[in-house]
């Protein structure tokens, strides 16, 4: 499955954004879908992620109740929307494909087997 991230950018600490990932070449419903992110000198760290139902969810610490996950497999699409955003969250943020069961949660990079190129966020203080 190709996948492609956009919807990132630069923003003030406690703004919004919605990120969006979009599937094609596959049948998106059969993926767990995450949302990873990659600091400047730092590893690639888990963020959210959405089961192939998109009835489960599961989040960072560091992003819990500040950030939701969600899918629209009509659309092929996962989304992740970010509130209350800190200097803290810049990094380049990329979505994943991972197979998986249906009801399953996914938050190891090495069980997914598709990335988006990945996309900027930036906040400033």
């Amino acid at each position: 499955v190709q996948l492609q991230a956009s919807g990132g950018g630069m923003v003030q600490a406690g703004g919004s954004l919605i990120l969006s990932c979009a599937a094609s070449g596959r049948t998106f419903s059969d993926y767990s879908m995450g949302w990873f992110r990659q600091a400047p000198g730092k590893e690639r760290e888990f963020v959210a992620a959405v089961s192939r139902s998109g009835g489960n969810t599961y989040y960072a610490d560091s992003v819990k109740d500040r950030f939701t996950i969600s899918r629209d497999n009509a659309k092929n699409s996962v989304y992740l929307r970010m509130n209350s955003l800190k200097p803290e969250d810049t990094a380049v943020y990329y979505c994943a494909a991972g197979e998986g069961l249906y009801y399953r949660i996914l938050t190891k990079i090495n069980q997914y087997d598709s990335w988006g190129q990945g996309t900027q966020v930036t906040v400033s203080s």
